[in-house]
């Protein structure tokens, strides 16, 4: 017997959605602390050639976003439009594109690994510890190629909060491989730098098979296996047209980071310890930012596709102010406890000294850059992603990199130059789309219209042609 699907646009609330979603890029973001922090037991020239490797993880990462997070927005808007088996079907194609690409990025990394680094200006024992880690983490990328799309399409089916918990598992299992691999416990090898990524790896490949379990839990309309390998024209179309704008804005800001990171290696070995151990404090200030950013977009996707744009116009603004909050409070905490924090990480007094001088910048940072995922997360969601690919451009390319040699080199500004740099281009960035939002032209760039409920039979049949 058919029935009609209920909709459930109405039923998502901002936190309900958020506070998993935290929790999950929490965890996410503790895994790469952990490596830092156990790997800063072995030596700070393992955590620099580990941070080094880890800018083209990143990039790699941000490449295989093109398809979830494309994938994420237009299923996102199907659903609220109540078109549930074209949701479906978007979600099979999303597995499929992204596990191909995956496999490409592994093949790369693993065939030009060693090149990758020693064009990155590292030398000796830093460069053998980024060249081991890349190799094997690098080759393993397909794993998180999977785990990119199938928990975007599971978090837009509301189920923020068993994602939530694969990646409080994921973490679990990397943690006592770290342990086991990186210090040699309880009999295992003591492989260092090479039991971390062994251990990323392997925790990768555990979550991609708990995701595809739990998919099948969220989805309402079934997948059948043979819609893994039936490609449509127009579903990657759509895809395309906000996983590229959005992956591009992420690579070139990377790219930037990359440059910054450039100039940094000609400060020292010190100042390149000192940025990674202030990158990976600094990432916890921006946590409820990405968080309720990621939780905006999903809300504001179902509103766009329901046609309701102006709760979607109305939720960002609220959705601002609940992440500028978070984001001034964590800040000030980092900028009273800096040198503490430094000192969790090493007990160098160059490499805290150094650290700590770029921290006490977080209020001027963190708060551009606040906005900037606010804001850019939900216009992607709204189906507006070429506009943040254009100011990007502008902002981080022609200004914040000729900015930061400026300061690094002419001024001798050293690392509080690259520091200053970035700020300046979260903040460009930050100050034109508020006005984008509230010119409220990202209306006219939704995917899909509003449609009636398809009628379909629920749980009998798994998947309809």
């Amino acid at each position: 017997m058919s029935e009609t699907l209920k909709k459930p646009a109405e039923k998502l609330s901002l936190f309900h959605l958020t506070w998993p979603i935290f929790l999950e890029v929490f965890l996410f973001m503790l895994m790469g602390l952990a490596d830092t922090f156990m790997l800063s037991a072995v030596s700070d020239d393992a955590v620099s050639g580990v941070g080094t490797a880890n800018q083209y993880i990143h990039i790699a990462i941000l490449i295989l976003e093109v398809v979830g997070n494309g994938a994420a927005i237009v299923v996102s808007q199907y659903l609220g439009s109540r078109r549930y088996i074209e949701a479906a079907r978007i979600s099979a194609l999303a597995v499929t594109l992204n596990l191909c690409v995956g496999v490409i990025m592994s093949i790369g990394f693993v065939l030009f690994s060693n090149r990758l680094m020693v064009i990155m200006n590292l030398q000796g024992e830093v460069l053998q510890h980024a060249q081991s880690y890349l190799l094997i983490v690098g080759g393993g990328i397909f794993l998180q190629a999977v785990i990119n799309s199938l928990a975007a399409v599971i978090r837009v089916h509301g189920w923020t909060k068993q994602t939530m918990l694969v990646s409080l598992g994921m973490n679990v299992i990397h943690v006592i491989g770290n342990y086991l691999l990186i210090f040699g416990h309880f009999g295992a090898p003591e492989l260092g730098v090479q039991g971390a990524a062994i251990s990323s790896v392997a925790s990768r490949l555990i979550a991609v098979f708990v995701f595809f379990w739990l998919l099948y839990q969220a989805l309402e309309v079934k997948i059948e296996w043979r819609q893994y390998f039936t490609f449509s024209k127009e579903y990657v179309q759509k895809i395309l047209s906000i996983g590229l704008p959005s992956a591009f804005e992420q690579i070139m800001y990377q790219a930037c980071q990359i440059v910054f990171l450039y100039y940094v290696t000609y400060l020292g070995t010190e100042a390149l310890a000192a940025r990674q151990y202030a990158m990976n404090i600094s990432m916890f200030t921006y946590l409820f930012a990405i968080a309720i950013g990621m939780g905006t977009s999903i809300i504001v996707g179902r509103l766009v596709g329901s046609g309701d744009k102006d709760a979607a116009y109305k939720q960002l603004w609220a959705s601002v102010k609940s992440a500028l909050s978070f984001t001034i409070a964590l800040a000030a905490l980092v900028m009273i406890f800096r040198e503490s924090l430094m000192e969790l990480f090493t007990a160098n007094p160059e490499v805290i000294m150094v650290g700590a001088s770029v921290l006490a910048l977080s209020l001027l940072l963190e708060t551009g850059r606040t906005i900037n995922i606010t804001i850019i997360n939900t216009m992607r969601a709204a189906g507006d992603a070429r506009f943040p690919v254009k100011i990007g451009f502008l902002s981080m390319i022609c200004m914040s990199l000729p900015l930061g040699y400026f300061l690094v080199f002419v001024l001798d500004l050293g690392l509080v130059g690259v520091w200053l740099a970035i700020a300046a281009d979260e903040w460009t960035r930050a100050i034109i789309v508020l006005f984008r939002w509230k010119s409220r032209r990202w209306e006219r760039y939704a995917l899909v219209s509003p449609a009636e409920p398809e009628k379909i039979k629920l749980k009998e049949t798994p998947a309809v042609s």
